[in-house]
Formats: C-alpha cells, structure tokens, sequence
C-alpha cells in the first residue's frame, strides 16, 4: 500500500475506513482515485442541500410592488373588515396601516357588502383616490350567503383586473372561510398566484381563532386590527413598496 494509502486510511474515520481500505485492494486507477470516490456522496449531499436552499429562498419570495413616494395614495377597499366594525375608526386597519406606514391611506369598507356589490363600487373608489396600490379584501359575506368560490373568484378577478388597467398595484387579503378552523378560502391563494400578486392570507384568520382578539365571531377588536394593519405593513416592506 502507498504511503498516500496509509495517510488516507489514517484521517479516515470509523464508518469510512472499511470501505477505503478495500477500494485501495481491488482498485487499478490508484489510491487517489479511491478517494475522490468516497468523497463524492459528500460533495452531492453538500450540492443537493444547496440546490434545496436556493428553491426554497426563490419560493418564498415575494411579488415586488412599485415603491411608494411620500404622496401616494393606498386604498384600502373591502367590507366591515376594512370598515373597521368592531372598534373605532382610528382603530381599524387602515388607520393604523397609515401610521405604521407614514402613507395616505384610504378606508374605503363597507360593511355586508358582496364581491359582487364591491365590483360595482370600486371604478369610482378607483377615479376618486387615484391610489398606487388597491388592498383588497372582500368576499366573507358572499361565504356567509353561500355563494359559490366561482362566483366570488370570478368577481375578485374583474376587479384584480380593472385596478390594473388603471396601473394599479394589487395586494389581496384572504378572508377566512365561515367554519371552525377554516383558514383562508383557496381562491385567495389561487388568484394570487395567478395574477402574481403580493398576498397576505394568515394575519385576518390567525386573529379571528384568538378571543383576545375578536369583538365578536367575525370580526376584530383593536388589538387584532393593529395585528393586520402590522402584517400588511411588513409585507409592503418586502415587497419594496416601502
């Protein structure tokens, strides 16, 4: 055996040596070889890990929004869950997502209203605000009525659409649906993913399974707006608006 052998088979550790040892007896391309053979798992475990960490981190990314200046406008559109009800003005989401972010912000709720109804309403929200961004978040009420996901993903998406046309960002909240331990809709994330929006879908359900939280079964107190308006803020940060 070659003294390159023995140095080798010396650093091998217990579970190595073995196999080491018999690559150097029936081996013909050389200790040298051997060793880069018993290294290679290591070298592709060590590459494997890479590769997943780089799918993870571009995954987990999320879809830019344009930066927003000192003057720009955020319209917050929706239902009570905009509105606020369950707390005061000053306390709803919107109110506290202006302080947290130093930006206009709009409280543009109307509480009952459907996807349907808010399709009506949000061209002139739109003309009146001229906002940079859109946070929409509609559609529990359309859940409570039972109106079908088609129906509700088919009226988010009209106007995901019509804000666009206008050169309006998107940011879409998912609302939970209407059952113990629901969790948001499906067709919040679907949509996202369809038109590349930024999505919040965990803040408004996470604060609804809390009774510390809640005014009452559907809606926030104070405490759980501010949660919202915190969650929305750190997403417009990684998203680049702020």
């Amino acid at each position: 055996m070659s003294p390159y052998s023995l140095v080798r088979l010396q650093a091998a550790g217990p579970a190595e040596e073995p196999a080491l040892r018999n690559c150097f007896k029936r081996s013909s391309a050389g200790p040298r070889a051997c060793a880069r053979i018993q290294t290679f798992p290591m070298r592709l475990g060590a590459l494997l890990l890479v590769c997943l960490l780089v799918f993870v981190g571009c995954g987990s990314k999320v879809p830019p929004l344009p930066r927003l200046g000192p003057d720009d406008v955020i319209l917050a559109f929706g239902d009570s869950l905009t509105y606020g009800t369950g707390a005061t003005e000053a306390e709803s989401y919107p109110a506290v997502l202006a302080q947290l972010t130093n930006r206009k912000v709009i409280r543009e709720g109307v509480p009952g209203e459907t996807t349907s109804q808010g399709l009506q309403r949000l061209p002139g929200a739109l003309d009146t605000h001229k906002p940079k961004i859109l946070l929409l978040c509609l559609g529990g009420n359309d859940m409570l009525r039972k109106v079908g996901d088609a129906t509700i993903a088919s009226n988010l998406r009209e106007m995901i659409r019509m804000a666009r046309a206008q050169g309006v960002a998107v940011v879409l909240l998912g609302v939970p649906k209407p059952a113990l331990f629901g969790g948001a809709a499906t067709i919040y994330g679907e949509l996202a993913e369809e038109f590349g929006l930024a999505y919040e879908g965990d803040a408004i359900n996470d604060v609804l399974r809390k009774p510390a939280m809640k005014a009452d079964p559907i809606h926030p107190n104070a405490q759980g707006y501010r949660v919202v308006a915190e969650a929305v803020a750190a997403l417009l940060r990684q998203a680049g608006a702020l």
